[in-house]
């Protein structure tokens, strides 16, 4: 069962436990798939399912198969972290790729998952999981490891006793993942090799506000072994610092992108145990 939402009795609650059950490791559920998935019997996500199909929430697809509706697409554009940050960026992204041919990726943090808000990729591009919408782990990729790094001691606490292996490269091991926020913090970026998916590595930097607030990651997605990815990282620095000039001079919906100090107490905590560790 996913359990980013409970069940509860309600029918809404019900209702949101049923697209709960879909991310971006489970894109296309079977009936029984949601049902299992979203702890319901299976008459009654049968009946929700049904309801959510005919709302355009959920469509179903040739082989039977239910996939999130472009009606859930068209509200989640509604968000003002969607259509301002996205249209703020996407200029500056088009530039990027253009210098990179690399897939450039715009995220922001939801709870304990890095939400992708934009992306570009061209036909040569390497095929990655962190598409638009897609919500993954922090600690597997670039722009989650950046987000992860300037966010709530809250959030990193709860994400370094829950590192989960999405690859056999994947960080788990909790030291290894806070010297890694250590150099995110001492250096202003983030590199993952094959974490997220075999094959496939990333490099990214932080986006601020105007109060050094850290709201987004900027970053660049490219096939593992292809160039060092860190050559791009006096261009993504210079595309970051000119799109961070811009929100700061228009910040009106910045709220809504949790956004988190610019040092808080936990991150003080790795910056001294990385100190210590250094010097073992």
């Amino acid at each position: 069962m996913n359990s980013k939402v409970k069940t509860g009795k309600s029918v809404t609650s019900r209702s949101l436990t049923i697209l709960d059950a879909f991310d971006a490791e489970h894109r296309r559920l079977t009936l029984s798939q949601i049902a299992r998935r979203s702890g319901l019997p299976l008459a009654t996500a049968h009946r929700l399912v049904g309801e959510l199909e005919i709302w355009g929430a959920l469509v179903r697809n040739s082989i039977g198969s239910y996939e999130i509706g472009g009606r859930i697409w068209q509200l989640g554009l509604l968000a003002p972290v969607q259509t301002e940050l996205r249209e703020v960026a996407l200029p500056y992204m088009q530039d990027l790729f253009h210098v990179t041919k690399d897939n450039v990726q715009l995220a922001i943090r939801d709870g304990m998952r890095s939400l992708y808000i934009e992306r570009i990729a061209g036909q040569r591009s390497y095929p990655i999981l962190g598409k638009t919408g897609a919500r993954l782990p922090l600690h597997t990729t670039a722009v989650g490891k950046v987000l992860l790094a300037y966010s709530p001691e809250e959030v990193i606490e709860a994400a370094l006793i829950s590192l989960t292996a999405e690859t056999t490269k994947s960080i788990i091991d909790k030291r290894t993942m806070q010297k890694q926020l250590a150099s995110v913090l001492k250096d202003g970026y983030a590199t993952t090799r094959d974490e997220m998916s075999l094959g496939a590595s990333s490099i990214a930097v932080p986006i601020l506000d105007w109060n050094n607030n850290v709201v987004a990651a900027l970053g660049i997605v490219a096939q593992t072994g292809t160039h060092e990815l860190t050559k791009w990282l006096p261009a993504l620095r210079v595309v970051s610092n000119a799109l961070s000039r811009k929100l700061a001079a228009g910040s009106r919906f910045l709220g809504s992108a949790e956004p988190a100090s610019f040092m808080n107490e936990k991150q003080k905590e790795i910056f001294a145990w990385e100190n210590v560790t250094s010097n073992e």
